[in-house]
């Protein structure tokens, strides 16, 4: 059985046919600038920017989902924003600017502590293809349902993993492609009360996607 975090990667496709979209060479988390070395490859400036502003309980959540979200890529920029009274008990929001060799990425990513250190946790992928949504969704979606909620934006579910979407919008001559995660009640797997949590209860895993 495929694990959540496995389940989330399949969100994150390298698309060399996205329209390029790029940003600056430092992390701004409003007001915190992380600087990143030039010549090494990408970090994951998200955590980075997290860890600086105090965020601790759902940190291994972003971590992974951060993570996953830049994989491959060659740079990336983080906005951050969140809760300056209580920066560990509110919420945090991200946005993503992701550059590829000849394509960008935006993405999305927000964690909110909730309770007995459990967390909500999404994440977005927005991204622009050079072909219809119809043939985007041939290519890449043909056992998913479809929902038609406007005659040019219809959003497809995998019946295996209900709680991930994939949005398609129009927008000649290209489509507007978001893919959509979500997971309620997300815990650490290494906390110990994850690790005495039944095998059957979805503390354990890793987030799963919408």
């Amino acid at each position: 059985m495929k694990t959540a975090t496995q389940r989330f990667a399949r969100l994150l496709p390298i698309a060399a046919t996205v329209a390029a979209w790029a940003m600056a060479g430092t992390a701004l988390a409003q007001g915190v600038l992380v600087p990143q070395a030039p010549a090494a490859p990408p970090q994951d400036t998200l955590t980075r920017a997290a860890t600086s502003v105090g965020i601790k309980r759902c940190l291994p959540a972003i971590t992974r989902l951060a993570t996953l979200t830049v994989q491959g890529s060659r740079g990336h920029d983080v906005l951050l924003d969140w809760d300056r009274k209580r920066p560990d008990d509110g919420p945090m929001f991200s946005l993503v600017g992701i550059q590829y060799p000849n394509a960008g990425v935006a993405a999305s990513i927000t964690a909110i502590p909730g309770d007995s250190g459990t967390c909500t946790v999404s994440a977005e992928r927005i991204s622009v293809a050079p072909f219809t949504c119809q043939s985007v969704a041939e290519q890449e979606l043909k056992d998913y349902q479809m929902t038609r909620l406007l005659p040019i934006y219809a959003v497809y579910t995998d019946p295996k993993e209900p709680t991930s979407s994939v949005s398609l919008i129009d927008s000649p001559p290209g489509c507007l492609v978001i893919r959509r995660y979500v997971e309620y009640g997300w815990r650490d797997p290494s906390t110990p009360a994850a690790a005495s949590a039944p095998a059957a209860a979805p503390a354990g895993q890793a987030p799963k996607r919408r």
